[in-house]
């Protein structure tokens, strides 16, 4: 916030100067959203915010995210010239303020009198106070035509034109579309899917996930968190795990385990799991968390390639690793302006070299499962080729339909599991889509 400027001045102002800043620091700086908009440790001057007006910044955000790319063309078709290139900051106060405005139950006059006056307040803006007015009146009035535009228009280019190479104009324009929509909060229940879910008045998915559309207050007094009944996991991210089948009494290896959803998972099928994180903070929380729901696991905190199993090679292991996570756009909007192509392809390596290193940890007959969260098949399908001409001794072990009720379109014919937002649809938006991810279930032959 400027020097000498206290959020009392005027109300509500505080909340869009913070939303202006964490946006820029998001979109310029490619700093991660989670971190900035966490209540506790945060960025200081959301912390600073009352209650209510944290939750009107961390709306604004992700709101501001979800459409970055149709509210550019929305204020860009509104100037009467070019912004300056260097005009971050009032850039970020157009975008707050159009964002109130096109997405979000705020008043016009509001969105567009406190962006106002956010220029004002910075003396780089200052001279610029006008043109925001303007600018944002005139959306005001034009709203309906500016929320019919086309929804590829809210991808950035680079993840369009991947998007598109991937699943041509017509799969991409889905996916673009479903990000539109906020995801709903699914869970994974230890057991009685159909039970909970009336329970948390939820739906119950074919694949076991209970979903919920909305929920009154935190996730953390609905029933059964508190005594670990179930922890929060979307319906794409509890596919890998369901991949290994009968799990009863077998050594399991989750070799990038935290936060722990598929430890749980694995655990909760009577596997005898071994976890890995190279991470100890992550660690310290897939503890935690396992800890809530009542489950042990052997923990460790290790790279993978430095790990040696006192039991030997294992039954089964899992490898869900790090990746892009374009897959969850849904949820983290920030990952289309945090991350990139050249990203993409360095963590394709990445997945590459843990894929090669979590082979030798499977026992003779057992299964490798490999899964990420990207959209990209340059984390997914185009690694597995590559994988067995260098591992000869495993084969792809084809996911089956049955395997997978409601999502059998998901298979594809080399028989990988590959899911997008925009399958599983549901009358209520609210109520449609998953993450996208990608898994393929290889065997050790014996």
């Amino acid at each position: 916030m400027p020097d000498g400027y206290s959020a009392g001045d005027r109300p509500g102002l505080g909340a869009r100067l913070v939303a202006a800043k964490l946006l820029s620091a998001i979109v310029d700086a490619k700093t991660s959203a989670d971190g900035l908009l966490d209540a506790r440790t945060g960025h200081p001057g959301l912390r600073a915010l009352e209650p209510r007006d944290q939750g009107l910044v961390r709306a604004i955000i992700l709101s501001a995210l979800r459409f970055r790319g149709s509210l550019e063309t929305a204020i860009s078709e509104r100037l009467d010239r070019p912004l300056p290139p260097n005009a971050l900051s009032l850039r970020h106060i157009l975008h707050v303020g159009a964002t109130q405005i096109l997405h979000l139950d705020v008043p016009d006059s509001a969105a567009v009198d406190l962006a106002v006056a956010s220029a004002t307040v910075d003396s780089r803006t200052q001279r610029f106070s006008g043109m925001v007015n303007a600018v944002l009146r005139r959306l005001a009035r034009e709203k309906d035509e500016v929320l019919r535009g086309d929804a590829l228009a809210a991808v950035p280019d680079w993840l369009r034109t991947r998007l598109v190479s991937a699943y041509g104009a017509e799969g991409a324009d889905a996916i673009a579309r479903a990000h539109l929509t906020p995801a709903p909060l699914d869970i994974t229940v230890k057991s009685d899917p159909a039970g909970w879910a009336e329970r948390l008045k939820g739906k119950a998915l074919p694949t076991g996930t209970v979903r919920l559309a909305e929920i009154d207050g935190p996730i953390t007094a609905l029933p059964g968190f508190a005594d670990g009944q179930w922890w929060v996991q979307d319906a794409a991210a509890a596919l890998p795990a369901r991949l290994m089948g009968d799990l009863g009494g077998k050594r399991v290896l989750d070799a990038c385990a935290a936060p722990g959803g598929k430890t749980a998972q694995l655990l909760n099928a009577g596997a005898r799991v071994t976890a890995l994180d190279i991470n100890a903070n992550r660690m310290k929380r897939l503890r935690e968390n396992l800890g809530r729901l009542g489950f042990e696991a052997e923990t460790h905190v290790t790279d993978l390639a430095a790990f040696q199993p006192e039991g030997g090679a294992f039954d089964a292991v899992l490898v869900d690793a790090p990746c892009s996570s374009t897959g969850t756009i849904r949820r983290h909007p920030d990952v289309a302006y945090t991350k990139d192509g050249a990203e993409v392809e360095k963590l394709a390596g990445v997945q590459a070299r843990l894929l090669g290193e979590a082979a030798r940890l499977v026992a003779p007959g057992g299964l490798l499962v490999f899964s990420n969260c990207s959209l990209d098949p340059a984390e997914g399908e185009a690694l597995i080729p590559a994988f067995l001409r260098e591992n000869a001794d495993f084969a792809v072990e084809p996911v089956r339909p049955e395997e997978m009720p409601g999502l059998e379109a998901a298979i594809d014919a080399s028989g990988f599991l590959r899911t997008t937002p925009a399958m599983l649809p549901d009358e209520d938006p609210r109520l449609s889509g998953l993450d996208g991810f990608f898994a393929a279930r290889l065997r050790r032959k014996g």
